[in-house]
């Protein structure tokens, strides 16, 4: 039976950023599709459709932190969607994360905590790898 609030995560499981939002999700009582795109990879046509919900650019969810982007000049001023996105579709590793994608819009998030913003509902509190204690503000 799906879930009756999809939920898809765009997950990186050697990330704690990601390992939280992916948590926080369970902690709500659903059940997401786990995306783990660095051994599915990216589509130009689905990045495309992710940043248009987002109302983002490639830029906005391009990753520098230990990726090849400032090696291949990604991170100079003039370069266009287009190479991003050739570069994300080539080393999937470019394209931050997690971005979370639910009936109520897709957003990167980073803090994990901005994935509370797209669910149906959420834990009224959560305890995060490090430690950190987060409250449902709804």
């Amino acid at each position: 039976m799906p879930d009756r609030f999809p939920v898809v995560i765009h997950h990186n499981p050697d990330c704690g950023t990601s390992r939280n939002a992916l948590a926080m999700i369970e902690a709500a009582g659903h059940a997401p599709t786990v995306v783990e795109y660095l051994r599915t990879g990216w589509t130009r046509a689905h990045l495309q459709s992710l940043l248009a919900v987002m109302g983002a650019g490639p830029r906005d969810i391009l990753r520098d932190k230990g990726t090849p982007a400032a090696e291949l000049g990604l991170l100079e001023d003039g370069v266009g969607d287009d190479a991003l996105l050739d570069a994300m579709i080539a080393h999937p590793v470019l394209v931050n994360r997690p971005i979370v994608a639910t009936p109520k819009g897709v957003a990167l998030c980073r803090p994990s905590e901005v994935v509370l913003t797209l669910l149906d509902a959420a834990p009224a509190e959560f305890m995060k790898e490090d430690g950190e204690v987060v409250r449902a503000t709804r």
